[in-house]
């Protein structure tokens, strides 16, 4: 399925309140209000939109401290480093990236001492040879479920 120009619009408008309603979403997009239901019943038929979700507060960073974290690993021992980070509660995304490092965490800790510690955590874990951390002040766009 290709969006066109108003389903871009109206997935960035549920993304951003996924509670708006249809009039309301219609009369931002200047669209009848059947049109917005035609194209939302379309989007999810076609599976472009798999569902609607609630986020509480923990996962919106209101709460504790959030972190990404490059990751640099030895030569095979990226399978390992990831079993050991993902024991970790605090870690919620790790993928493995191109560029200057393997792979790339983000971590949501209580407190910035928790951080602190699960920072020296990865850092000596076999198989991590480097990492550099970026504190996460303000979302500014959140468009993840």
């Amino acid at each position: 399925m290709n969006p066109d120009d108003l389903d871009r619009r109206l997935l960035a408008l549920l993304q951003a309140d996924a509670r708006s309603s249809a009039a309301d979403l219609a009369r931002k997009l200047g669209v009848a209000r059947t049109t917005v239901l035609a194209r939302l019943t379309r989007l999810q038929r076609e599976g472009v939109i798999v569902g609607f979700t609630v986020r509480l507060a923990a996962d919106t960073g209101e709460r504790g401290v959030e972190a990404y974290v490059g990751i640099t690993t030895s030569p095979k021992s990226g399978r390992d480093v990831s079993l050991r980070l993902a024991a970790l509660p605090e870690l919620r995304q790790l993928c493995s990236v191109s560029g200057e490092f393997d792979y790339l965490a983000l971590l949501r800790a209580e407190s910035t001492t928790r951080l602190d510690a699960l920072l020296d955590e990865i850092g000596a874990i076999d198989g991590v040879t480097r990492t550099m951390t970026s504190v996460v002040l303000a979302r500014r766009i959140d468009r993840t479920a």
